[in-house]
């Protein structure tokens, strides 16, 4: 590849930094979790058969957990270190990434939570004697949750709970419920009923199995097929009439239960309710995006360092690497453009939900909160999904096998943009909030040609008119006519697609702003100047496929719309020299990297 030295080359360290290391706190605990994964443990395991990379998913877990710098309670209740250990487990396994946070956030955070009920002994979790799980959606109830039918009676001459499955419809879906890692023991979602009332849908601490892994009187635990993706043990699990102590019941403001059986409640709606036993599932969005973050990463490492190594022919029958050619690289570093983004938006929405500002502790307050983790984690995992691709195809036959380690970052993508609220369910939630829930961004002015196409001023001006634009349109679209007016579903129905567009327009502003605000923190001269570049390209990268909608908005002018590729492709000239550097920053172990058969000298070259 040719030099340009329209740049002077960063140091890696220094983007290092500002991608990890925001403050004391957020550098040990990225270097910790790094340290952690580059142990021979976390090795790619090859072609190992799913039901040993079960196993060895929570052996993983149990290493980190005797390595944890703080107590297992302490790292439950931290957002920041629950969504770091995410970001580099994935880097390595993806199953290991999804049974810790099920251990850690959703069942020893859920448990943690309640401060109502007598304390209970968490030993046994803390040491993963009993690993935890999380037992909500069902075979009949996945996004719609809250109409989930599993009930939990309260027998009050007995003082206790009978936990039941009342038809296979009612079981839970895809819990990690196997033999796999030992005893388990379950915070199960079920309808509170007592006597004649359903009280809405609270959590309950159930035993599921013995230390030899098999199930308890009453519960069946069915295995399910293979799924794509890091292996996990996702089974199908049932209850028959189990019986569970009056103390099995998670309590807080949404509900407590006294001996009798009188319940009392702070909340008055069953669905809030719900959402209060789950609120978990935020934090657990965080870790989601985390995980595809950390993947997304390392992808990119993995067909930047190959795209050296392989060779092809090049003009006049020299041989060439493969990313010197324009096609390659150019779309590399379009993704890399948005990782640095999605890295810089995680760490927003992280110190948002973390560190609620002094004046936040208002119901209202949280809400926002939690919508900006639903919106980033949609944007996040959905950007990780095509970066993924994009890797697993520039580094061609190779990729497709696991082995190789590419293989499976696109399919974990997957699995996260359904887990903890599909995607598409989060955003048209989060739209339809924001349509009257806000105000419309303010109008923004119209070019006048004189600017820079690839000025990031005129092109975050540009995103602005377009969330505008669809804020709007999502208005009149709601409101609707004639008989629509009258039919609240159909209303929406209308009005969805414009609130869709308002969600990802917004998300893609934030992303801008957050990489804007990182690279504002920047000193050092080389580093600033190709951050602003690549800021300049993500936000490319955003605009041209709204370019048209922009015209017709009079945020671009025709010629500037004309001139979007041209500056592209000057950006990626400027930039090319630059991607080792900007992925390296990444960070990804050594170790990792230099256990895939893949990135060898010899694989790349053709000849292993």
């Amino acid at each position: 590849m040719t030099i340009n030295h329209a740049h002077p080359a960063p140091d890696p360290a220094r983007l290092t930094e500002l991608l990890f290391h925001e403050g004391p706190a957020d550098t040990a605990l990225h270097a910790h979790w790094r340290k952690a994964v580059s142990a021979d443990l976390f090795r790619h395991p090859g072609d190992t058969p799913a039901g040993e990379r079960w196993r060895l998913a929570y052996e993983r877990l149990r290493r980190i957990n005797d390595e944890l710098p703080v107590s297992p309670a302490d790292l439950a209740r931290d957002p920041r270190a629950l969504a770091a250990l995410h970001e580099w487990a994935s880097v390595v396994d993806g199953a290991t990434a999804t049974v810790a946070g099920i251990h850690y956030n959703l069942f020893l955070g859920s448990l943690l939570d309640d401060d109502v009920s007598p304390p209970r002994d968490p030993e046994e979790f803390a040491s993963l004697t009993r690993t935890g799980t999380f037992l909500c959606t069902e075979d009949a109830h996945g996004n719609d949750a809250a109409a989930l039918e599993t009930v939990a009676r309260y027998d009050a001459e007995r003082g206790e709970f009978v936990l039941h499955t009342p038809h296979p419809g009612a079981r839970k879906y895809m819990p990690n419920t196997s033999p796999a890692g030992g005893a388990k023991t379950a915070v199960v979602a079920a309808r509170l009923l007592v006597g004649d009332r359903d009280e809405g849908v609270f959590l309950f601490l159930t035993p599921l199995t013995d230390h030899h892994g098999s199930p308890l009187p009453g519960i069946t635990v069915e295995p399910l097929p293979e799924r794509v993706g890091s292996p996990v043990d996702h089974c199908v699990t049932a209850f028959d009439h189990v019986r569970l102590p009056r103390t099995a019941l998670l309590q807080g403001a949404h509900g407590r239960l006294s001996p009798d059986g009188t319940f009392t409640s702070a909340v008055g709606s069953t669905r809030k309710r719900f959402l209060h036993a789950i609120r978990r599932v935020t934090t657990g969005k965080l870790c989601m995006s985390a995980s595809t973050l950390g993947g997304s990463r390392a992808a990119l490492a993995i067909a930047t360092r190959y795209g050296h190594l392989r060779h092809v022919s090049g003009p006049g029958g020299r041989r060439v690497p493969l990313v010197a050619h324009r096609s390659h690289h150019a779309r590399l570093l379009a993704g890399v453009a948005t990782a640095y983004a999605m890295t810089f938006l995680h760490r927003y929405a992280t110190a948002r939900w973390a560190d609620p500002a002094p004046a936040a502790g208002t119901p209202a307050d949280r809400t926002d909160d939690e919508r900006l983790v639903a919106v980033v984690k949609g944007w996040i995992t959905w950007q990780a999904r095509d970066i993924t691709i994009e890797c697993r195809e520039r580094c061609g036959a190779r990729a497709l096998f696991p082995v190789n380690g590419l293989a499976e970052y696109p399919a974990n993508a997957e699995g996260a943009i359904t887990a903890e609220g599909d995607n598409l369910a989060v955003w048209c939630k989060a739209g339809a909030e924001m349509i009257f829930g806000r105000e419309p961004v303010a109008r923004v002015p119209e070019a006048t040609g004189a600017e820079s196409p690839a000025d990031p001023d005129l092109l975050r001006r540009a995103l602005a008119a377009a969330e505008r634009h669809w804020h709007l349109a999502a208005r009149r679209d709601l409101r609707g006519t004639g008989s629509r007016a009258q039919d609240a579903f159909a209303r929406w129905n209308n009005a969805s697609d414009a609130a869709l567009h308002l969600v990802g327009t917004h998300a893609a502003g934030l992303a801008a702003d957050a990489f804007a605000a990182a690279c504002a923190r920047v000193t050092d001269p080389g580093a600033r100047s190709v951050l602003d570049d690549l800021c300049a390209l993500f936000l490319l990268g955003q605009v041209v496929p709204r370019a048209g909608l922009l015209l017709a908005e009079r945020a671009l002018t025709a010629e500037q719309v004309r001139s979007l590729p041209e500056a592209t492709s000057r950006l990626t000239a400027r930039l090319a020299p630059h991607l080792s550097v900007l992925t390296e920053a990444f960070d990804v172990p050594e170790e990792h990297l230099a256990s895939l058969p893949m990135l060898t000298e010899r694989a790349a070259a053709g000849r292993g």
